[in-house]
């Protein structure tokens, strides 16, 4: 079966635009990582935040495909991590399993988006009147916004359930010891970061779904 000159083109098209859109998510983890306060063994960034809006603004495979990207440049010595440093060196450090943590934090950020609904039905996400909203209609955002708050949930979950133990393997630390110095201090921000992101997605879904623009 030909396919033709349009249909190639378009599907040219396509791949770019996918192509452009992991760049800029290696562009969002990079900026996320440079935006940092050097505390020791963990620094503070907001990495967290930009992993949710990768994951959540291109969905499981873009997003996946952005982090792999982001750490296959660190692993070379790009300078995308903390600090502007880079290296293997940094990955077996006492934050690799935060940085490998943000592959599976990506995909379950775009898997919930996904089953959310804002790919299908974008008004779910999108603020109408409220004399224009029916009961099912809310009942459905509720149920949209309740998927997309677990999917930021567990991908912070996922993250931390590499790098902790990562993290008191690498220091000595112990688990509570690690928990101490990689977790308890971060998690107000994180959940402020977490609460900023699921906005975000919200706002940026509907969007770039009323232009077509939404990758998945």
């Amino acid at each position: 079966m030909r396919v033709s000159i349009a249909g190639k083109t378009g599907i040219q098209d396509a791949r770019i635009q996918k192509a452009a859109l992991v760049v800029t998510g290696v562009g969002v983890l990079t900026a996320g990582a440079w935006l940092s306060v050097p505390f020791y063994p963990v620094p503070l960034t907001m990495q967290t935040l930009a992993v949710l809006l990768v994951g959540g603004l291109l969905g499981p495979t873009l997003g996946v495909s952005a982090v792999a990207g982001y750490l296959a440049l660190g692993l070379m010595g790009a300078p995308v991590f903390h600090g502007g440093l880079g290296g293997l060196a940094l990955l077996a450090g006492p934050t690799g399993g935060y940085l490998l943590g943000f592959l599976p934090a990506a995909f379950l950020m775009g898997w919930a988006t996904r089953w959310a609904g804002v790919v299908g039905s974008p008004a779910g996400f999108a603020r109408s009147r409220p004399q224009g909203v029916g009961l099912r209609q809310r009942g459905a955002q509720i149920r949209s916004l309740a998927v997309l708050v677990a999917g930021a949930l567990l991908a912070g979950v996922a993250i931390y359930a590499l790098g902790l133990p990562w993290l008191a393997a690498t220091t000595g630390l112990g688990l509570s010891g690690a928990l101490a110095a990689g977790f308890v201090p971060f998690l107000l921000g994180d959940l402020l970061k977490t609460a900023v992101a699921i906005a975000a997605v919200r706002t940026g879904t509907s969007a770039l779904c009323s232009r077509g623009w939404l990758p998945f």
